[in-house]
């Protein structure tokens, strides 16, 4: 995977180094008849020597999250869209031959680790509608390390910029560039939308440099209810002549003033 992760792991480097085969406390002397055990029986499952409770150690912490950027385009969060993500994870294994590192369990036992590679497919369901900032979260699916919580891996959505729209919320915004003859006079606008539709939007009142046409309905997908969409907004770029001969300004002004 390329860049956005926090933190290191499997091939980006290890986060952890904790170890939970540690052993058991142990208290007080063994049982005055004696014991078939190295330690007193009530020791080994964490009491002292009369059976009373001593202090039980933390549980394994969590091992903090690792947080991947996910770029989408418009369309694909117009749409929705399946993405894969290939991972490759180090797997504890309790059964391997090497990378022993000299401890005992509480049988003395010397522990026998080693680390496999783990590759794996992760598969993203993209609704329609999500937004920048939007998390899906993949539990444990990171390194695996004794006395240790793997951690959590989190894809984070981003959004692409688009060539025409720009994003407000569920709205679309876009900019219509327009001469001052039809601003004017009136102007039909022909746009596509991101799901491959020409809208035909008729304008036939004067536009001003700042009027907003809004088309509803015409938005992006709202993700709590796929079936209703935010609004289209469309802006208008009024481009306005350098110039006018002493003609066009006399018609403009009697035209005006009419």
């Amino acid at each position: 995977m390329d860049g956005g992760m926090r933190g290191r792991g499997s091939r980006f480097g290890s986060l952890f180094g904790d170890d939970m085969f540690t052993s058991f406390g142990r208290g007080g002397g063994g049982s005055r008849f004696g014991s078939p055990f190295d330690d007193d029986v009530f020791t080994s499952f964490g009491y002292g020597g009369g059976g009373r409770p001593m202090h039980q150690s933390p549980g394994p912490r969590k091992a903090p999250s690792i947080e991947y950027r996910l770029p989408c385009s418009l369309e694909e969060l117009y749409k929705g869209t399946t993405k894969k993500m290939k991972i490759s994870r180090e797997i504890a294994d309790a059964s391997g031959i090497n990378n022993t590192d000299g401890r005992a369990d509480a049988h003395r036992r010397e522990i026998v680790r080693c680390k496999t590679m783990l590759e794996e497919i992760l598969t993203i369901d993209i609704k329609p509608g999500w937004k920048k900032g939007t998390k899906i979260t993949f539990p444990e699916k990171w390194n695996e390390q004794p006395g240790v919580i793997p951690s959590d891996l989190i894809f984070i959505i981003d959004e692409k910029p688009h060539s025409v729209f720009t994003r407000d919320g569920n709205d679309l915004v876009v900019t219509e560039k327009i001469p001052l003859s039809e601003a004017l006079t009136g102007h039909t606008v022909r746009q596509n939308t991101l799901d491959g539709r020409t809208l035909t939007i008729p304008i036939n009142n004067v536009i001003h440099p700042d009027h907003e046409e809004v088309v509803r309905g015409e938005g992006m997908p709202i993700p709590k209810d796929p079936t209703k969409k935010g609004n289209l907004r469309i802006k208008f770029n009024v481009k306005f002549p350098a110039r006018f001969n002493p003609e066009q300004m006399a018609g403009i002004k009697k035209l005006l003033t009419s």
